[in-house]
This record gives C-alpha cells, structure tokens and sequence, in this order.
C-alpha cells in the first residue's frame, strides 16, 4: 500500500511541473492539488489505489465582462473577474480564479533592504539628489511617478539578498514620466525617468511575491534616461528598456519640454545633448539587489518602444513608438552582448493587408543601414552638431533657393522634409538620425506607432503591435509616401497586431548576408480592433475587441498572447488573452478608467511558478469621449485609490485559493 501511495504522490508532483501553476493568496498550492489529483481513485481488484497518469494537455481562459456604469468601483480600480483553466491529459480541468496583487503604489514608502524606508517612483537628478515639486508653495514633496512601465521578472543564480524565507526572485520596474505637477501643470517628459530593482522574496508553497529591497539603479553613467516605455527580458537575464519619441536634435534647444529635461538633470536648460537619448539602455542586476545601467548606442536612434531578442541570443526585433515608423532588426556580432552589431530596416512588398482573413501577407526586405560599436557611436553623439551630419529643410528648398542641389524627399515624424547628408557622414546619419536616414534610403517608413513585441519561438512567428493605424499608413495622408506599397483606403484608429514569418538564410537588398536564422520575412495580420460610433459609455472601439494595443508578450506554455492596450477609445483600458490555436480571445484585467494598460509580464516558470505580472499609468486621465455621468461616480474611486490621480500600482495576478477545483469536462 505504501509503495501505491508513494507512486500516486511521485505522479502528482510531475503533473505539478506540468502545469501552469499561477501564485496563490494563502495556503500551499503543493498541498490543494495532491488531494485533489491523488487521492483515492479507480481501485483494482484488491483495493489498492493506483496512481493517476495525467500531464498538462491545454490552456484556456474564461473572460471577464467590461466594468459598466453599475459598477464605477470596478472601473475606478484593477478589476478582475476572469479565470484560468487547465485541461489536463484524462480530461479533467483545473480551474483558477484570478485576483490582482499590488506590491506597491508610487508614493508609498517601501523597504530599502537596509532597514529603512524609500519612495516608490521617486524622482533624482544626475547627482542622485531628490528632485522636487515646489508647484505648490507648502507642499514641497519629492515627484514620483504615475506611470510605471516596462517590467521584467526573473531569478539569478545566486542571491545575497537578506531577509529571504523563500527565493529571491527580482522584478525590474522603469517608470516613464510623471503626468502633472501639484499645480495641475503637464511635466510630460521633463523629468528623468527612474528605474528600479525590487527584491521579491518568492514563497515556495504559494509562489506569493513580497517585496523586502526597492532599489533606485544610478542611471548618471548612462546621461540618466529619457521616457522609457515599454521593456522586455534578455534570455541572459538582463532588464532591455527603451527611450521613446527621441528629441528632435535641430529644434532640442529651443524645445520647452527638452530645456526643463535638461533642467531637472543637470540644473542647466542647455546642458542635455539631445543624442544622448532615443537609445535602448540594459540593466544588469546584482545578487545582493542592486544593479547597473549601460546604453547602446549602435541600435540606432529611433523611438525604442519594446525589444524581442531572438532565441539565437543575437537578434533583435525593435518596436518603433513613431508616425512613420519602422521595423527594425538588430543583429549582434556576439551572442549575449549587444555592444555592436548591424542594423536593419524593412521594406514592405505589394499586398499589405490589415485584414486577418486575408490568405496571404506582404513579404519583407531589408535594408542595411549601417554596422557599428555602441563606443563609437557614444563618441559621435558627445562630438557633433546636428548640422555636422545634415541640413533638414521643411518646405522644399527649391522653392527657397532655385539654385539649392543634393536635398532628398523624405517622410518622418508625420510630415515631408527634404534632406541633405553631408559627405562622410553616412554612419552618424545611419545611428543618430535613424528616421530620416531610413526614410533617405527607401524603407518602409509607413507605420503609426509599431509598438510592442514579442515572439513565438516554436512557430518561428514574431508579433508587432500597431496602436492604431492611420495617418502615414493611409492613402492621400499627408504622411503617407505615394511611392511605398502601405497605402490603406481607410484608418482602423482602434489599431491591430501583425504577425511576421521569421526564417534564415536571408540576404539584404545590396547583396549581402544576414547573419541569424530569426529574420522577418512576410508580414500579415493577425487581429485587429474595430472602431465604432460612441456608445453610452463613451466607448469608440468595440469594448469585446481590442483596441489600441501596446504592450505584447507571449507564453509558450500556454500558447496565448497577452495584450496590453494604450487605448484613447476605450474607458477602460484592458489586458486580453489571445490563443493563436483556437483564435479565443478573453478580457483578463480592466484597468483603473483612463489608465493605460502596462509592464506586462508573463513568465511560463520562474522556480514552478507562472506569473502574469500588469501595472498601469494615469488613472484618471479620462478620454474625451467618456459619458460626464460616469465621470462623477469613478472619479471618487480613482483619487481614493491612487492618490488623488498622482499614483498607479505595480502588481501581478493571482489565484485565489478557494477555487481551485478539478471537474470533468
């Protein structure tokens, strides 16, 4: 009898290591889920029980409805009200309910890991000095941000962190910019944005995350940070950030968001060099919790939104958060280190669709813009002017000066320009002024707002995010080439997501190799929102579709794609599961009403673990279609919340233990 409980046991814990096993809020899940799958079953003839043979078969979720106008708590907060289902190889599924845990709210004090207290989203300037909000004459506080962004969750090999029962596990949080000052005046972009390490102790019966360290990383090596968006996970255990909507170098000085940027840094309007920023900054972290900050330089200038490096350790698909857009590969010379390496922009074939029905999709080329070093490319940026690379002309300069030669026609930033490259400057052109060099030598600089990115390794399908698609995508905008094959009839401003076909053994237009086995090939849609005329909420895009994605990532175990939204169309932004097999789409989370949807995070196992992990920014930053009514009754709801608009979280989901149940199906 013994030796058949000990074999029902052993069979158990291996369905255990099968399954997604998300976190729970309180007792062992190790415990719940052996009674429940080995315990008495089907005896033999001499009553001895025998051990269930089951494995992981499946994984679906069931959704949640959008919070309505009956309920404005639910829309004033993460509100989550659907569930995971694991369908197990004997029929049977698992079901878990899920629930939202926060580990913080900016603003809170949080433990320092020396037995002391720091703010959550604090801002410093480049001498790690506090930065303050003295709007308000006798409510001088440190800022801290609103919004948190991009996020990466994973464990080291060793730790040193103290006050660990568990695991240490760490999470790397970067928070973009703060919405307002007390005053209710926009610092959009005018501070320098933090990066944090939380040291997270994992416990090993329910997988719940507590936070024991919050550590700021010192990000004056890097010339401090610039609006980091979203952030994705090296497969060498590494946070990838991201600097957006990189500050135009020929108006910088003269720009007010850029002079109070280089104010609150460096305490001097004329002292930030706008090259410095529009890059994709690497945080190492440390086993004692702390970490350090590097940027390259040599994957090129543009509006870094979110990175996917490739399985090969080498490649790198770049989302690019621009009007006129592109997509961007970067191949390294060296696995695990993106220090150096070619970068890559693509060309769009004839038949671009943005219809998922549609059989067939556009084929992609690339063209090489350059190979650099990150140390040379740094050197260029501390050593020349803009007007050293090029001259940038906004009307045509014919029409200024008959006898003006050399100027070519571009597209960038949502209008035409005409540029002209000075001699042997090709590769500062390439790096530093990606955009406008990438439109010079005929990419595909249609797209609005590529944003995130992510990749399905086991079908070779990467996935881009377009938050809306319109403007430089449309036929007879002015934004839109007449020479390049993106040319849409109408704009879908509810946005949608393309999947491209990645393979090796490509070369670039001018003859040349490229060297990985992960390049974009064609690209097609996949799914897409669908605008609508406002509804009583105050709803422009279908609430039971997506609308406006941003943050994407993918779980090979469950074979979903998570969605995160950036959406100006639905009250409530949410987070949706997509599985590519069954085409089901479910709603997981609504975020607080005007927030946007970030950090998202899905690792498939982190010692047993599966986490969906989901923060957010500006509660409360209500779209301008939203119904007054509605309005009234949230607003309470936000600012008890999230202090007064001034805060968002940083949480994962969770199961909630009392769910937890195994039914045929």
């Amino acid at each position: 009898m013994l030796d058949e409980m000990q074999t029902a046991r052993r069979q158990a814990l291996k369905l255990l290591s099968s399954i997604p096993l998300l976190p729970l809020g309180g007792a062992s899940a190790a415990s719940l889920l052996m009674s429940a799958c080995s315990g008495d079953s089907d005896a033999s003839i001499t009553g001895t029980p025998t051990a269930p043979v089951v494995s992981f078969d499946s994984a679906s979720f069931s959704p949640m409805a959008a919070p309505g106008i009956s309920d404005p708590a639910a829309m004033g907060t993460t509100s989550v009200a659907s569930s995971l289902n694991v369908k197990l190889s004997d029929g049977t599924t698992q079901s878990f309910k899920l629930a939202y845990q926060p580990f913080f709210i900016t603003g809170d004090l949080v433990p320092d890991g020396k037995g002391g207290k720091v703010l959550s989203g604090g801002y410093v300037d480049i001498n790690n000095k506090p930065i303050i909000d003295s709007s308000v004459a006798g409510l001088e506080r440190q800022f801290f941000s609103d919004c948190a962004d991009g996020t990466t969750l994973f464990k080291l090999d060793s730790t040193t962190v103290p006050g660990i029962k568990g695991k240490a596990v760490f999470a790397v949080v970067q928070f973009e910019y703060t919405s307002n000052n007390q005053a209710g005046k926009s610092m959009y972009g005018m501070l320098p944005s933090p990066i944090a390490i939380l040291t997270l102790d994992q416990d090993q019966a329910t997988g719940k995350l507590t936070l024991v360290k919050y550590h700021n990383v010192d990000t004056s090596p890097a010339h401090m940070l610039w609006i980091t968006c979203g952030a994705s996970q090296s497969p060498w255990n590494t946070h990838l950030s991201s600097e957006e909507y990189e500050p135009d170098a020929f108006s910088a000085s003269a720009d007010t968001q850029f002079k109070a940027f280089s104010k609150n840094v460096f305490g001097d309007e004329a002292k930030a060099n706008p090259y410095h920023y529009g890059h994709l900054p690497e945080v190492t972290v440390n086993p004692d919790g702390t970490g350090s900050i590097k940027k390259h330089y040599c994957l090129g200038r543009i509006s870094h939104e979110l990175i996917q490096v490739m399985p090969d350790n080498r490649t790198a698909l770049m989302g690019d958060d621009a009007s006129n857009s592109g997509l961007f590969i970067f191949v390294a010379d060296k696995e695990k280190d993106l220090s150096s390496g070619s970068l890559y922009v693509a060309k769009v074939g004839s038949g671009f669709s943005i219809d998922p029905a549609a059989s067939s999709g556009a084929a992609l080329t690339w063209i090489k813009l350059g190979s650099a070093t990150s140390a040379e490319i740094e050197k260029l940026a501390n050593t020349l002017k803009p007007s050293d690379i090029m001259s940038v002309s906004y009307v045509d300069p014919i029409s200024k000066n008959s006898a003006a030669t050399g100027y070519t026609k571009i597209y960038a930033n949502g209008s035409v320009q005409w540029i002209k490259i000075n001699p042997g400057m090709e590769k500062a052109a390439a790096f530093l002024e990606t955009h406008r060099y990438a439109s010079f030598v005929g990419a595909s600089m249609v797209f609005t707002k590529m944003e995130g990115t992510t990749v399905n390794t086991k079908d070779k399908i990467a996935y881009s995010a377009l938050q809306n698609i319109q403007g430089s995508m449309v036929k007879g905008d002015k934004a839109n080439n007449p020479n390049d094959s993106v040319a849409l009839d109408k704009a879908l401003k509810a946005g949608g997501i393309m999947a491209h076909t990645l393979t090796g053994g490509q070369k670039d237009l001018g003859g040349a190799a490229i060297n990985s086995e992960w390049v974009p090939v064609q690209t097609r849609a996949l799914i897409v929102g669908e605008d609508i005329v406002k509804d009583a909420l105050g709803n422009t895009a279908n609430p039971d579709k997506i609308a406006n994605p941003d943050n994407l990532k993918f779980s090979e175990k469950l074979r979903t794609l998570f969605i995160g939204e950036d959406s100006g169309q639905h009250v409530n932004n949410f987070v949706w599961a997509y599985n590519i097999d069954t085409k089901v789409l479910s709603r997981l989370i609504s975020m607080p009403a005007g927030a946007e949807a970030t950090g998202l995070v899905v690792v498939d196992d982190l010692n047993g673990w599966t986490y969906i992990m989901s923060s957010f920014q500006h509660p409360g930053e209500w779209i301008s279609t939203m119904d007054a009514t509605a309005k009234l009754l949230v607003n309470p709801y936000i600012n008890t919340n999230y202090k007064n608009k001034f805060a968002c979280a940083v949480g994962y989901l969770t199961a909630e233990t009392t769910s937890i149940k195994l039914s045929k199906v």
